[in-house]
């Protein structure tokens, strides 16, 4: 693990590693179940943008039985930010969850997430953060907010009601129930729910097709869908044309032509 310039780089809150042009990111503090202090939110920031230079797809997991249950609310977390006059919960979100949260909204290849256990609070925003989120049978996801007098954040607001719509974003968010990973996708909250002993070799499965993938073609289809349901229709096919363009100009296009007229697999270089 280095920074730019060659200074080496410690984790203490996640665990980072790359093979094979995936990056696997780790949330690793399993005492509290992967709680996410201001200390974790900093280190996964800086691990999604170590990634985005050192591989081609992303797997954001957790270590041990939580994937992360949300804000460490007894040390760095949004409570105990450091404020001057009238208490301000939401200064936190703004100087290190918020940046997070972009930070895998603009990542520039696709993000699989791979939700071991609990994944509440910002831990259920940041798995639903994944382009492709694949849960462990024993996994649950909890808008647990109300249950301390506070409200969703994360982009939870905005996620739920386009992911699952309005009544069942309401439910998660008014009620905080837990919703188990095999109603998750049910709801369609979720791509895939395997038993647990699976869910990082299918993890990696899909992070390898990613990973292999033609990554300029990916990169813009990530990006077309996530904004796509902000955009008038007119404006959306406008710049699907622009990206047509640009993918049409790539290696990886004409070796994907080459490949389907040879009726063969094709080998996709990233360029």
């Amino acid at each position: 693990q280095e920074l730019q310039g060659g200074a080496p780089m410690t984790f203490t809150k996640i665990t980072y590693s790359v093979s094979d042009n995936i990056a696997t990111i780790a949330l690793n503090d399993p005492a509290t179940m992967n709680a996410a202090g201001i200390d974790t939110a900093t280190e996964l920031a800086l691990a999604f943008e170590m990634a985005a230079d050192e591989a081609r797809a992303t797997i954001l997991t957790g270590n041990g039985r939580g994937f992360c249950s949300g804000a460490n609310l007894s040390g760095g977390g949004v409570t105990n930010a450091p404020v001057q006059g009238k208490p301000d919960a939401g200064k936190a979100l703004d100087q290190w969850y918020n940046p997070l949260i972009m930070a895998m909204r603009e990542h520039p290849h696709p993000i699989i997430t791979a939700v071991n256990g609990a994944a509440a609070g910002v831990g259920c925003s940041i798995a639903l953060m994944g382009d492709l989120i694949v849960a462990s049978e024993n996994a649950y996801f909890l808008q647990a907010f109300r249950r301390i007098g506070l409200v969703p954040d994360g982009g939870s607001t905005y996620l739920l009601p386009r992911n699952i719509g309005k009544a069942r974003a309401m439910e998660m968010a008014l009620l905080g129930d837990k919703i188990p990973a095999a109603k998750a996708l049910d709801w369609g909250l979720i791509n895939r729910v395997v038993a647990h002993d699976d869910l990082m070799p299918t993890a990696i499965e899909l992070a390898s097709e990613m990973a292999n993938g033609p990554t300029v073609s990916l990169s813009m289809i990530r990006s077309l869908i996530w904004d796509g349901g902000e955009r008038e229709f007119n404006e959306q096919l406008h710049l699907e044309r622009v990206a047509q363009r640009t993918a049409g100009r790539t290696k990886d296009f004409g070796e994907g032509v080459k490949a389907f007229l040879e009726k063969r697999p094709a080998k996709f270089t990233g360029q």
